[in-house]
Formats: C-alpha cells, structure tokens, sequence
C-alpha cells in the first residue's frame, strides 16, 4: 500500500481546515450600509452639509462681498464692473478703506446663514434621491436634476431671510452708519415702500372731475392697505427670483458633479482617480461609489460650479437688485419683471452679467471646496 494512503484517523492531514485559514476573512473596516431614512443618517449629512458650506463660504468670503457690490451697482465701486481685474482693485479700495475686516463685512451672518442651508440642501438631495432614484437603473440625467433643484428650492425656502441680511451687511461701506447685524435688521424691518397714490400727489386736480379723484383716492388707500408696509415681508425681497435661479443652479450642479464623478470612475482611469481601497474602506459604506482622490474631487466640483454659475446667473443678479431695493433707489418694492427690465434699459443685455468673471472666480472654488469638503466629511461620518 502506498504510503499516502496509509495515512488514516486523526492523522490526515485537514485540507478543509487549511483551506479556511487561506480564505480572506471579511475586514472588519467593511461599513454595514446605514439606511438614509434614519435619524441617524439624517444629522450626520446634515452636519456634513454644514460643515462642507462654512468651509467653501469661508475660503470665497473676500471674492463674495466684492460680488454683491457688483450685482448691486454699488455707487463706490460701480467704477471697477467693466474691467476683468476690476475686483482686485475693489478688494484693494476695501482693504484700504476697511482693513482685512471689511473683506469679510457679512461673513458672520454668512455662515449663520450657510451652515443650515447647506446641512439642509445636501440633507435634501440625499433624501429625495433616495425617493427618485431607488435603484442603479432608474439614474438618468433628468432625475439628478431634479433631485438637485428640489433639495435647493427646499434648502432657500427654509433660509431666505438670512440671505437677505447678508447681503445687506455686505453691502453696506464703512462711510454708511447701520452696518452692524442688529441695526441692519431693525433698517430692513422698518423700511416702507412709498405710498401707491404719491406719484400723483402734485397732479393739477383742477381739470379732473371730482369723482374721478375721488375713485382715484379710494383706489390708492385700497392697494395702501393691501399691501404691508413694512415688517417680515422686507426679509423676503427677491424671493421668487431665487427660487427661479435655484431650479438651474442646484439641479445643474449635482448633475454635473454626479456625472463628472461617474466619469472619474471610468475603469480606464480609475485607478488615477480613485483613492485606494486600504484608504476608503474604513467607515465607508459599501453601496456607495469609491471616493475620489483631492484633486479629481476638486476638479468634478469646480466643473459643477462653472456649469450651474454660467446657467442661473441672470436671475442671480436680478436677485441682488431685489434685495438690495431699501438701499437703492427710492424704496419701492419692483417685481422681477420690472427690476429685469430696468437692468435692461440702463446698461442692456449685458447688464444681465456684470459681475460673472468674479462670479466665476468665486463659485468654482467655492462649489469645489463644498463638494470635496462634503464628501471627505461623509466618509469621516461614516455616511
């Protein structure tokens, strides 16, 4: 009998044993996957959304008030608009004139503003995503868009009159007297639109029929009452025109970055782009897709942020005009058409895009920063 086979009982040697011990056991770093409808996941892509905003909001903070001061034709720095370097003389006037501070004029109430508006977009994205796009199969361009304009329409509804204030403390210079947080919200509370009827105040009544004034009077005091004179309604100054530029800006932006980032994923280059899996495993979860590596990240956000500025500028800058409308000109409140077609009348088609080469140097590393500092967050979170 050949020797192999003599081998019996307990001193065969135990392959099945062997063959275990070889197997990859499953790595403890491995995530179970946490569902997106729990409370759980829900704080912690909000405090990733946060996190991300104040991040990308605070490494802009100079380029944004020198925005604001363009969009709104600004008196003192009107001047620089037509130029391409024309912000960074208005950053030096501003330096000059108020020092590092003045940079950041409004950057407190920026991020009181952003944290909750950001934790609540990327929130929201995350949750009706979740809703429109269940499954790999059911992931078209046109659900990413809309799941983007959804969650920032829902993210600007609960945040808007932060908005209105920070832009109003950025707007302000140091030569105008209410320029702190609590002044600029009492000023935008009180302020009151002039009465509907006093265009006609100095109207020569003597060739009116009487009963025409009288209809005339009655028909001003009516829209006088109607419409409030002061109070919350002042926070919500350009509010439909936001809501229209949030529908493009939002939705074009995750879209965008979703799909550079597929892009990024491509198997050809993956393994340029992608962060090894000894680095994005731990606390990762497994049904999501292989984070990007910093600059490929980087790269796939300030495209988004190039394509979302360029579509949803317009309105933007029609949304400035609106909140800025107690300070410039004479108080009343125009509606978007108007405000639209008075930028049209002063300084034509192009008035629609003063201002878009800062915006374009502000909102690319701004949306860069936000997307990366979102994603890192969400791995750190285990999300």
């Amino acid at each position: 009998m050949p020797a192999s086979l003599a081998i019996s009982g307990n001193h065969a040697p135990d392959h099945t044993a062997d063959s275990r011990r070889m197997m990859p056991s499953p790595s403890p770093q491995t995530k179970a996957p946490v569902s997106k409808q729990s409370w759980d996941y829900v704080m912690r892509s909000g405090l990733a959304g946060g996190i991300a905003g104040c991040a990308a909001k605070t490494v802009v903070g100079p380029l944004d008030r020198v925005k604001i001061l363009f969009q709104a034709s600004s008196p003192q720095y009107a001047k620089y608009t037509g130029s391409w370097f024309g912000f960074f003389r208005a950053m030096r006037d501003i330096h000059t004139n108020e020092g590092t501070r003045g940079l950041f004029r409004g950057h407190s109430a920026t991020l009181l503003r952003i944290f909750p508006y950001a934790g609540i977009k990327f929130l929201a994205y995350e949750q009706i995503r979740a809703v429109i796009i269940p499954t790999r199969d059911k992931e078209t361009p046109i659900r990413r868009l809309l799941s983007g304009s959804l969650a920032g329409t829902i993210s600007v509804c609960f945040t808007y009159p932060l908005e209105v204030i920070r832009v109003r403390l950025a707007f302000e210079t140091k030569t105008q007297h209410k320029t702190s947080l609590r002044e600029i919200c009492k000023t935008i509370y009180h302020e009151r639109p002039p009465p509907v009827g006093s265009a006609t105040q100095h109207v020569d009544t003597s060739s009116v029929t009487r009963a025409a004034t009288s209809s005339i009077s009655a028909t001003s005091a009516a829209l006088n009452r109607a419409a409030p004179a002061s109070g919350m309604v002042n926070f919500f100054r350009g509010f439909t025109p936001t809501l229209w530029g949030m529908l493009p800006y939002a939705g074009c932006s995750f879209l965008t970055h979703d799909t550079a980032g597929d892009l990024m994923r491509h198997p050809r280059i993956a393994k340029y782009t992608t962060l090894p899996e000894s680095e994005s495993s731990t606390k990762r979860d497994p049904n999501k897709p292989v984070p990007l590596k910093y600059w490929a990240e980087l790269a796939t956000g300030g495209f988004a942020g190039f394509v979302s500025q360029t579509v949803s500028y317009p309105l933007e800058v029609i949304r400035r005009r609106m909140q800025v409308g107690g300070v410039v000109g004479d108080g009343h409140r125009l509606g978007m058409m108007e405000v639209a077609a008075r930028i049209y009348r002063d300084t034509g088609f192009k008035g629609f895009f003063v201002g878009l080469g800062v915006g374009y140097i502000k909102v690319i590393p701004m949306v860069a920063t936000s997307f990366f500092a979102y994603e890192r967050a969400k791995l750190a979170l285990g999300i």
